[in-house]
């Protein structure tokens, strides 16, 4: 052979060598990434073709899919879309999916290692590829009544059981209806998409765990009373609570809400000082604990971690190494402070359950096409926040609160309620956000749960937690109540 032939034979045998290594890469190495990718068609067709599984609220599909005359032979329903959209998401031949249709999305395509032994069945008995169907934690009648309550106001309402970490209601406002992102016509689906986006209130954010972070305001003095009680504070302990507190190497002071005294002699209990949530009070005791004990025990509620529920919680964030000036600000939940609202359920839940925090969890059970039960989730203990004796100091002091405190508006006839307000300035020229915090029955609690209201809602400038946010958790406690009596939660 001569020289240039021989030349060229080893150009081929690299070519050829090449093209076998990259064909073998996509059809093994990268097959998983490229089948993932929501630009590949064919994947999309190939999950259309198949059934994808339900998602469930107590028992019915509000979820589900249909056949349709059509090349991705499925058409995605939702039903009472806007109510759920928070957990379920939605499911888009154009945008892909979120939600539980994204987190969970291998066990409703069928594909999960889960359903291997029921594909196999599926393949022997001649029978189409089937997923799973998704049942929630959540309770309808629960959903409602907090959508409702909330209306068009913008903010969210988060519940769980405290004894579990269920999540039995997770509600945003405003909400969208899946249905629009899930029709095959792109046009339309490009269009609805677009609208949503554009609009200024932001219906597409997940309020209650992701988003935007809020300010816990005084819901946060719940944290700063724990600390506390776990250093040697007790309820009856005396507080300094001078009408106006100046704030050390600042020009600045704090005072409290309405500019009013909380004690005529500038002392009151920590009992007290929680009751009528005493800005001065919490902003000296948190420059008198430092801000490494406050930092401690907010981590103990579950701050700065990232949570899975199993949809991406965003972590709540402290400030970094505040001076004792802001330290003051961030006890009484202002200056670097930020939360979610399932966040602040999280400590409602945890004093609620002898001061153990269950992790939070949204998915109950995975069942297979044939019903059988593929995954269940066993109820988890998170954290242990704080102490069974500390945990009951504080729920006293949360039952005085609601009975002759700020919290007023979420008392339920007949039933003792543990409840914290909070009215938390947004740092821009606008009204405050307006919280509460709590749970019911105090001693035997079936929920607990937390309500924001964005920017004071329908009330504006005038809002408080005890106006706004109370009566909203109010209603959703009485429900939970009811539904626990008749044995539906």
């Amino acid at each position: 052979m001569n020289e240039p032939a021989r030349r060229l034979s080893v150009v081929v045998l690299i070519l050829f060598l090449a093209l076998m290594g990259a064909a073998s890469y996509i059809q093994v190495l990268g097959a998983e990434d490229l089948n993932q990718d929501p630009r590949n068609v064919r994947t999309l067709y190939r999950e259309y073709g198949n059934f994808r599984g339900p998602i469930v609220v107590d028992g019915e599909a509000v979820v589900w899919s249909e056949p349709i005359d059509d090349p991705f032979n499925y058409q995605r329903s939702y039903a009472q879309g806007s109510l759920y959209s928070a957990a379920t998401g939605f499911y888009s031949i154009v945008y892909g999916r979120s939600g539980l249709e994204q987190t969970e999305n291998a066990l409703l395509n069928g594909s999960a290692d889960a359903l291997f032994w029921t594909r196999v069945g599926n393949l022997f008995a001649g029978e189409q590829q089937q997923g799973a169907s998704v049942e929630t934690t959540l309770s309808s009648g629960l959903q409602r009544v907090a959508a409702e309550s909330l209306g068009d106001q913008r903010g969210a309402v988060v519940a769980m059981d405290p004894q579990t970490g269920e999540v039995l209601a997770m509600v945003t406002s405003p909400t969208y209806d899946p249905s629009l992102l899930a029709s095959h016509d792109t046009r339309t689906v490009n269009e609805n998409y677009a609208e949503l986006l554009a609009r200024e209130d932001g219906p597409l954010i997940n309020r209650a765990i992701a988003g935007d972070t809020y300010p816990p305001g005084s819901t946060f003095k719940l944290v700063v009373a724990a600390a506390a009680l776990e250093g040697g504070y007790t309820p009856d302990t005396e507080l300094y609570a001078p009408r106006e507190l100046e704030l050390p190497q600042s020009s600045s002071t704090i005072g409290n809400y309405g500019d009013v005294e909380c004690a005529s002699d500038e002392r009151l209990p920590l009992s007290d000082a929680l009751r009528i949530s005493c800005n001065t009070a919490f902003a000296d005791l948190g420059m008198s604990l430092g801000w490494g004990v406050l930092e401690r025990k907010a981590r103990d509620f579950g701050w700065d971690e990232p949570l899975q529920i199993p949809l991406p919680v965003t972590a709540s964030r402290l400030p970094e190494s505040p001076d004792e000036a802001q330290t003051a600000m961030s006890a009484i939940g202002q200056y670097d402070m930020r939360s979610t609202p399932l966040q602040m359920a999280m400590v409602a839940s945890a004093i609620a359950n002898d001061g153990v925090l269950m992790r939070p969890y949204l998915v109950d059970a995975v069942r297979a096409s044939d019903l059988t039960v593929v995954s269940d989730t066993e109820p988890e203990e998170y954290r242990q926040s704080m102490t069974s004796q500390d945990a009951s100091d504080l729920t006293q002091m949360m039952v005085g609160t609601v009975a002759d405190g700020t919290g007023r508006a979420a008392r339920i006839d007949g039933v003792e309620v543990a409840g914290k307000t909070g009215t938390s300035e947004t740092g821009r020229d606008t009204p405050p956000h307006a919280w509460f915090v709590g749970f019911a029955p105090a001693q035997d609690p079936a929920i607990a749960i937390a309500v924001i209201v964005e920017e004071g809602g329908a009330t504006g400038s005038g809002a408080t937690g005890g106006s706004v946010a109370a009566p909203i958790a109010r209603s959703v406690m009485e429900r939970a109540i009811a539904l626990d009596a008749e044995g539906e939660l």
